[in-house]
């Protein structure tokens, strides 16, 4: 395997992970694979692909991010590489099958929704894969920060391939993320892989605002000042237009990117950010999965984002080259308040959810998703979380190609008893999505290590404050002041059951305050002194 990496692809040396994630994948385990951006999680599957019999098959969720791993793939001699995607056109399409079938192509590029093509998917079956690539896992969940309905029809799409092992890729996982992964893909025993998300190049902050007009001129004043490239982060379009507009009135090459530009504009400036033609992109989250990009002297963020998942990721595109960079957030506590309605969206209700089971069990035979649309008159979001929760109550099947079907022998009542628990289901994501915001607040307004803390979030531990952030430079007391914890208490890391939110796991404790990250209703943080007093935790034998 290191003969392989160094004489075929020109690694000196395997990274850490990397070599057990490969290990465990020629061996014929389901793997979920947790490293930093810029780690080389591609070389895991390169390198596995080629010592398997058969085809790779890697799904990848954005057109740029599957022609920047082509294009890598191209330059290896190491076997055929194809792409599927809505840009390819038929004649091309017919030829990559053709040479899928022969036993030409090695790696297989696709975008999830291809899946609904029941073309693609027999062609691929005939082809027998060695291996299925799942790259940007957390798009496959929920409780990420980047969720893609089309990820969900992946676990079935793999039963029907014969469940050839499962890679999962990602760069950011936190624990409930780590669990759906594994549960929406069918993996079997998976062996978990989780390499270190410290980037200790990054320098962290935050400056807070109470007026927008002063936030607005002290990023102006930065980004004028730091070394260029760099990526600032808003919420909206209009502020991402806005903004690089006046950054380029200042004289500074700079581009808005985000999803309602049109894809060939956005693949422009994508290109130019990429080959160092601007030196400030300003994006929505549209921008930045997968982009190789190793320069990036600094990602600042114009908008608190949604959760802590979702910035950690954003940040992680900065220093990738291993050289010094900064990560500043530029916070105001009104601007949650745009995060707190996006994330009120997509939300049905009962009511909504008894319409879709009823229509769907009336209906008898499959319906595609867009007929179902027409007779509930659901916008996109709002229908697809419907069926997502009576999917996982056993009322509704979403098939590989798109359509829904109803479960056979679910009776009347059971369906009563089965929209009631999606019900209740979507009840606790509303208090998990609302967790989350909560969890990004208390980084913005942490006085400790910030380091320490968004580290912790993904369930590691430093033993010191580290020194390379705006509260260590400023001084502030760094040190976990716990409590001191009596035997049979609650240790970080341990499982414990509260008497209304059920089970969770403690992550941290705050001066007086315990935080635990719970199963059902999300991040919730508890004064001590009335958990002890009232005897609202027990510990989870």
């Amino acid at each position: 395997m290191r003969r392989l990496a160094r004489e075929t692809f020109g690694y000196e040396q395997l990274r850490p992970g990397q070599e057990a994630a490969i290990r465990s994948v020629v061996a014929g385990c389901d793997t979920l694979v947790i490293m930093p951006t810029g780690s080389g999680k591609s070389a895991i599957y390169q390198l596995a692909g080629v010592q398997m019999p058969g085809p790779t098959v890697i799904v990848s969720p954005l057109v740029a991010l599957q022609r920047d791993q082509y294009e890598a793939l191209e330059n290896q001699d190491i076997g055929g590489a194809a792409l599927i995607n809505s840009t390819v056109r038929p004649k091309e399409r017919r030829e990559t099958f053709d040479s899928l079938r022969e036993g030409n192509v090695e790696f297989l590029l696709l975008a999830p929704e291809q899946f609904s093509n029941q073309e693609v998917l027999d062609n691929i079956s005939e082809a027998r894969p060695s291996l299925f690539v799942v790259d940007e896992a957390h798009c496959v969940s929920e409780w990420g920060h980047d969720f893609r309905p089309e990820y969900l029809k992946l676990g079935d799409v793999i039963e029907k391939l014969g469940h050839p092992p499962v890679l999962a890729l990602t760069a950011t996982a936190s624990p409930p993320v780590r669990d759906e992964i594994i549960a929406r893909l069918g993996m079997r025993d998976p062996k978990l892989i989780v390499q270190g998300f410290d980037r200790p190049n990054i320098w962290l902050g935050v400056e807070r605002f109470e007026d927008e007009l002063a936030k607005k001129r002290a990023v102006l004043r930065e980004v004028s000042r730091v070394a260029k490239p760099g990526i600032i982060y808003t919420a909206t379009r209009q502020r991402a237009e806005e903004l690089a507009a006046e950054l380029a009135e200042s004289g500074l090459k700079t581009a808005a990117y985000h999803a309602g530009m049109r894809s060939l504009d956005r693949e422009v400036v994508q290109t130019n950010f990429r080959e160092d033609g601007l030196d400030v992109i300003v994006a929505t989250t549209a921008f930045g999965m997968g982009i190789d990009k190793g320069n990036v002297r600094f990602v600042f963020h114009y908008d608190i984002s949604d959760s802590v998942d979702a910035y950690y990721q954003e940040v992680g595109r900065a220093g990738r080259d291993g050289e010094a960079a900064k990560a500043i957030l530029f916070y105001r506590p009104e601007d949650l308040g745009i995060r707190r309605f996006f994330a009120s969206g997509g939300q049905v209700d009962a009511d909504q959810v008894q319409q879709v089971a009823a229509i769907v069990r009336l209906h008898q035979e499959p319906i595609k998703f867009n007929e179902l649309r027409e007779v509930t008159d659901l916008s996109q979001s709002k229908l697809t979380t419907a069926l997502i929760r009576l999917e996982e109550v056993g009322a509704v099947e979403l098939l590989p190609n798109g359509e829904v079907k109803p479960v056979d022998g679910v009776t009347e009542n059971s369906l009563a008893d089965a929209v009631e628990e999606a019900s209740r289901a979507q009840s606790n994501r509303k208090q998990y999505d609302r967790s989350r915001i909560e969890m990004i607040r208390g980084y913005a307004e942490l006085r400790r290590c910030r380091r320490e803390y968004l580290l912790n979030y993904f369930g590691e531990e430093i033993g010191q404050p580290c020194g390379y952030c705006d509260n260590c430079e400023a001084g502030y007391s760094l040190e976990e002041n716990q409590l001191a914890l009596q035997p049979g208490q609650f240790p970080v890391s341990s499982r414990v059951v509260h008497t209304g939110w059920g089970e969770g796991q403690v992550l941290r404790y705050e001066d007086d305050k315990i935080v635990v990250l719970f199963d059902n209703v999300g991040y919730k943080t508890l004064a001590m002194a009335i958990v002890i007093e009232r005897g609202l935790l027990k510990a989870v034998s």
